[in-house]
């Protein structure tokens, strides 16, 4: 009979002692898991990959909210750019046309809409969204068509599968979030996005020109004037922002209700996507945008998501990590005191060893093994239920928050739990199989 076997079998006789403190191992593992997993999820979710583009430029401000709002869909958008200004960058006709020639592509983002059904975020922009990488390496599948017609709509895999939408449904929207007004206009959808495990799939899309035509975007002239003019640093002329209001004033007046055709000075953007040949022209461009209007900002999404993860994300994870660790301490004292007790109860059963031939540390060896088998066993507990606790609680954490959660996901500290279990009960177990090491055979088999 080996030592595990013996260890296993006195492990058998105090049962339910033994149960509970492996239980606390167990317990104490599997939060650790959890959280592991959790924010190597996270991590994954906010890192370079979780988008295709290399910049994304914005009204001047918070780029972190900026980011949050336009890549994520977390938040309210920031305030909005010109069109104009997205035509001239588009069209390299900014003030620094030598930088201009390294940018590939501009795709203009509009938001501040959601769906009645579901309230999942609107997106206005241009087919041209969907010809680039959703993240590097990997393209959208569409089933059906791009835009075609200003009322057509493209839908994430996870908008169509919550509200049962497909290839021709309809839907309205809701203005500026859940709470405000219905609008009239009726999309129809004509394309459903494959998953993409971002933000992506709970995400509807809509043809710009069917954005800017929904009643209340449309933006009174002289206001949109007003805003232009403050935006590029020129006066405003009040004689021209007061025939403009007069003019739009008599319009309201004729027509009784908003005219939906905008011209381009009229329409906002709540930020432009931008795609540039190479990672060092991204730099090049972002510190030049940067010195130039000094009402926008190029940001890359991954630098403010990093500073997210590291200051508050990582602090979170590591609070939460220490009072893990602290509970698996405190379960491995608990065995230690388990085991300490029992001694005194197993004495005799020692010097029956000690006096049939069994060496010191062989009973030393003995102990040992009973805390190795409570820590690690406990410990491979905790690990399926950690992985366990995370498959059940992915698709609730996916409704509420988008993110896709891989239950199979494996932290690499996971790997370190472990042994790191078997050290800790080779600590725990040091002491009470000292004590079974000095057992005195002759007192102990004469009391």
């Amino acid at each position: 009979m080996n030592l595990l076997t013996i260890a296993w079998k006195s492990i058998r006789q105090r049962a339910l002692a033994s149960s509970l403190t492996g239980l606390s191992v167990a317990l104490g593992v599997m939060l650790m898991v959890a959280v592991l997993v959790t924010y190597s999820v996270v991590q994954e979710s906010f890192a370079q990959k979780s988008i295709g583009y290399d910049l994304v430029l914005g009204r001047r401000g918070s780029d972190l909210q900026l980011v949050l709002s336009t890549v994520y869909r977390v938040g309210d958008p920031p305030p909005n750019v010109p069109y104009t200004y997205y035509l001239k960058l588009k069209n390299r006709e900014l003030e620094y046309p030598r930088e201009m020639r390294f940018v590939e592509a501009a795709v203009p983002i509009a938001m501040g809409d959601v769906t009645k059904e579901g309230a999942f975020p609107i997106i206005g922009t241009t087919g041209e969204y969907f010809t680039h990488e959703y993240v590097p390496g990997r393209e959208f599948g569409i089933r059906g068509d791009i835009f075609r017609q200003p009322f057509d709509a493209i839908i994430g895999h996870r908008v169509a599968r919550e509200n049962r939408w497909n290839l021709g449904s309809q839907f309205t929207l809701v203005h500026g979030g859940a709470e405000g007004h219905d609008h009239d206009e009726k999309f129809t959808v004509v394309g459903v996005l494959a998953p993409t495990g971002t933000a992506n799939d709970r995400t509807v899309f809509i043809h710009l020109n069917g954005f800017y035509a929904i009643a209340g975007h449309d933006t009174p002239p002289h206001e949109a004037y007003q805003r232009e003019a403050e935006f590029y640093g020129r006066e405003v002329d009040q004689a021209e922002f007061d025939r403009l209001q007069r003019q739009w004033e008599r319009e309201q007046s004729q027509s009784g209700h908003h005219h939906h055709r905008m011209e381009d000075w009229q329409k906002q953007l709540s930020a432009i996507f931008i795609t540039v040949r190479n990672r060092p022209s991204a730099y090049l461009l972002l510190g030049t945008l940067r010195k130039g209007s000094g009402n926008v900002m190029a940001v890359n999404p991954v630098d403010p998501m990093r500073d997210l993860m590291t200051n508050v994300v990582g602090n979170v994870a590591t609070a939460m990590l220490v009072l893990t660790g602290l509970v698996v301490v405190v379960s491995g004292i608990s065995i230690f005191v388990s085991i300490y007790n029992s001694m005194s109860e197993r004495r005799r059963e020692i010097a029956i060893m000690r006096a049939l031939g069994a060496q010191r540390r062989t009973v030393f060896s003995i102990i040992l093994a009973e805390s190795v088998l409570l820590c690690f066993g406990g410990g491979l507990l905790g690990v399926v239920l950690g992985h366990g606790i995370v498959f059940f609680a992915a698709p609730f954490v996916e409704i509420r928050t988008g993110l896709i959660i891989n239950p199979l996901t494996f932290h690499p500290w996971e790997a370190v739990l472990l042994p790191a279990l078997v050290v800790l009960a080779s600590l725990v177990g040091f002491l009470p199989g000292l004590s079974a090491y000095r057992t005195d055979v002759a007192r102990t088999l004469a009391e």
